[in-house]
């Protein structure tokens, strides 16, 4: 038998890739495994510049033999850019004992060692290297990808979106390079806070920063409220229930979108009742051994003080719904203890739907708080309480800047603010001048700061409005009414007592801008706007086609005001009891109709669903309360042709024998798309003329009418058209 190489030398090849960036991978062909002795997931040791480490995982099929694949991060720890030499070697697996590390000071005031490690986790670091908080769930062990989740989801919750792009820098490790990080390692913020040390049970102990006053929460004025009320009856009143016979129960579950302030609004409370906090993190918990995390919550336990409130965050990853286990049962059997103690256990989660039920059950968890989403005025308030510090400049329009951030939290907020900040900063560090915030500076955060609602939203959104679509006059009124003004004017539909449309059909021949309508729509009400094409949806797996169904209406109504787009709605709601799948697609119309007007309003959320086969689609979908609307987007005339022509070549110099009027009269049977491409296939007739074209001529636009060809059929246009006259006829 042939023994491995020891090491390989490789050219370095940039992967853009999203799955792997900033993950701690690199990706090898298949032979260089076999070269080396590795299997997937194996720690491998680079060198380029400087000596580095990452977790090995197999190229596509397809890839080259000779190239070692790595994201940005990677080759800056190499030293190496792409297409230098990088030699690969197999590495020991060697469990870091200590890791220390060192980030921007905002990172490390909010993100807990214990945190840290959960984003570290599977991945192997060296000293000196830098790592992202992105955590590593390319090649994780089956066994912590649930920690994983639940890590990307507190990172959110604590940072905003921007967890994605931080990055920290390893200062000390032991062993110093190839370490591999698991839940044993001692992970450290240099100079500050570490977990504790494996097989010791450190108990939590009460929050040491300033507790926030309820003034600093504006919009949780009702929640704080009730639950002071709660508190304060259980701490401080128990004669009453005594002479009354009764007691009362300090379970609280709290529920609301992530970063909306729920541990925050506790911590508000307790100080306003005179009780102490002491807060757990509940994804750490459930990655230690069932011994480990029973003796864990009965330290943290002993430490309540009297009155106490005991904060479980993310309460899901220890009473999970899906696959509760012998943890669930210690945790139910730890709580009851407390509730019977006098101790007050609030439960916070961001995701209801995933929480054990019968940690509702009496004499646990038996109130439950609701923390909403933030509307205009709300996020006003918050900017204005989040700003108060900040020296802004006159035309900082804290009014603007909220009706532009639908579905933003408070957390989000945060970060949108910081990063204005950091904006300002950048601006005035060489100036001396007073420095302040400008209204430019909002701008530039919110170009680049999302709302953590929508880290998945499948549509990149372009700066569009309704301006921007050519002709079409009717049906841009009838989208205004049915979609701007439930989302602008919600107030103006509750005042009148009518609900408002729930949803639209757009159907029409394929290319004919409905894409580009919804974009511009969304553009023009800055609403959040959430895609997914009709297949996408579909599982072959029972009922995970509902569950995403579910799941997509759930984001919906946690970012309203949402625009939810589902392209391609044929394949996605076809007529019931026709499809030869066992059923699948009859379960989704099923789901997507109870979604529509199902119990759960939908509030200031709108539905667009587009196809170019509306006859497909079942007849339920059609009725009012859901897709009630049914809106016809035509062909473009010689008019719309001429618009359409003018905006795909807003940035492209043609010369002045090109006259795109006249062009566009005999562009007959071509659609939006196709007078697009005819655009771009001209200006590539002039490259390929000469690299140095400057204009694009009458004659480079002849020989793009030789190639690009109409793709509308007159057969569907007709039938579409008739399918039309026949529903404005009804």
């Amino acid at each position: 038998m042939t023994e491995p190489a020891r090491s390989l030398t490789l050219t370095a090849n940039l992967r853009p890739a999203a799955l792997d960036a900033r993950r701690g991978v690199v990706r090898l062909h298949s032979e260089v495994f076999t070269a080396l002795g590795l299997r997937p997931g194996d720690p491998v040791a680079l060198t380029g510049r400087r000596a580095t480490a990452g977790i090995a995982a197999l190229a596509e099929s397809g890839a080259s033999r000779a190239l070692l694949y790595a994201d940005d991060l990677t080759l800056g720890n190499l030293g190496t850019r792409d297409g230098g030499q990088v030699t690969v070697a197999p590495a020991p697996t060697k469990a870091a004992r200590t890791v220390t590390l060192t980030g921007p000071a905002e990172i490390q005031a909010v993100v807990s060692p214990e945190m840290l490690r959960l984003a570290l986790l599977g991945k192997v670091v060296t000293v000196g290297d830098n790592v992202s908080l992105m955590p590593q769930d390319v090649a994780p062990a089956n066994n912590v990808r649930g920690l994983l989740e639940a890590a990307r989801r507190s990172l959110s919750n604590t940072i905003g979106y921007g967890f994605t792009s931080a990055l920290v820098t390893v200062t000390d490790a032991a062993p110093e390079s190839a370490a591999l990080v698991t839940m044993d390692t001692v992970v450290a913020w240099q100079g500050g806070q570490a977990t504790h040390e494996p097989g010791t049970v450190e108990a939590a102990t009460p929050a040491p920063e300033r507790a926030p006053n309820l003034e600093d929460l504006p919009g949780l004025r009702s929640q704080a409220h009730d639950l002071a009320e709660l508190l304060d009856l259980g701490f401080h009143h128990g004669e009453v229930l005594a002479k009354l016979g009764t007691t009362v129960s300090l379970g609280v579950l709290i529920t609301g979108a992530a970063g909306s302030g729920k541990s925050a609004l506790v911590k508000a409370v307790a100080a306003d009742v005179g009780a102490d906090v002491t807060v757990l993190w509940a994804p750490e918990i459930a990655a230690l051994t069932n011994a480990s995390a029973d003796s864990h919550l009965r330290a943290a336990a002993a430490e309540v003080g009297n009155p106490g409130v005991l904060v479980i965050a993310d309460v899901e990853a220890l009473a999970p719904r899906d696959a509760p286990g012998p943890l669930s049962t210690l945790f139910r059997r730890q709580v009851q203890d407390l509730l019977g103690r006098g101790v007050a256990v609030v439960c916070t989660t961001s995701r209801p739907e995933a929480v054990d039920p019968s940690l509702r059950s009496p004499g646990l968890l038996e109130h439950e708080i609701g923390v909403p989403l933030p509307d205009a005025a709300m996020r006003r308030e918050q900017l204005t309480v989040l700003t108060r510090g900040m020296p802004l400049t006159g035309d900082v329009r804290l009014d603007d800047v909220a009706a532009r951030t639908p579905g933003f939290v408070a957390a989000d907020l945060s970060a949108l603010i910081r990063e204005a900040g950091v904006r300002a900063a950048l601006r005035h560090k060489s100036g001396t001048d007073s420095p302040q915030v400008t209204m430019a500076d909002f701008d530039g955060a919110l170009e680049v700061v999302r709302p953590t609602s929508m880290a998945d939203s499948s549509l990149e959104l372009a700066k569009l409005t309704l301006d921007d679509v050519g002709d079409m006059v009717e049906v841009k009124e009838v989208l205004t009414e049915s979609v701007l003004w439930p989302l602008s004017y919600p107030d103006a539909f509750a005042r009148l007592g009518v609900q408002p449309p729930r949803g639209v059909l757009l159907y029409g021949p394929p290319g004919c801008g409905k894409t580009f309508l919804v974009k511009a729509i969304a553009g023009t009400g800055r609403a959040n706007v959430l895609s997914v094409k009709g297949a996408e949806l579909l599982s072959k797996w029972v009922g995970e086609s509902e569950r995403a169904v579910r799941e997509l209406f759930r984001r919906a109504r946690e970012a309203a005001p949402t625009l939810v787009f589902l392209d391609e709605v044929d394949a996605l709601a076809p007529v019931r009891g026709q499809a030869s799948d066992g059923g699948t697609t009859d379960r989704v119309v099923a789901a997507l109709l109870t979604e529509l007007d199902g119990v759960e309003s939908l509030r200031n959320v709108v539905v667009i669903g587009a196809t170019n086969r509306p006859d497909l689609v079942d007849p339920a979908m059609l009725r009012p309360g859901r897709l009630e609307r049914l809106v016809y987007v035509p062909p473009p005339d010689a008019g719309a042709r001429a618009d359409i022509l003018r905006a795909a070549a807003k940035d492209v110099p043609f010369a002045p024998d090109v006259d795109l009027p006249g062009l566009a009269f005999e562009l007959d049977g071509f659609s939006a798309a196709d007078c697009a491409a005819l655009v771009r296939e001209a200006a590539l007739a002039a490259m390929r003329e000469s690299l140095e074209a400057s204009t694009v001529t009458a004659a480079h636009v002849a020989t793009a009418l030789s190639r690009v060809r109409p793709s509308l059929d007159p057969g569907q246009v007709a039938w579409l058209a008739a399918y039309a006259e026949k529903q404005a006829a009804r």
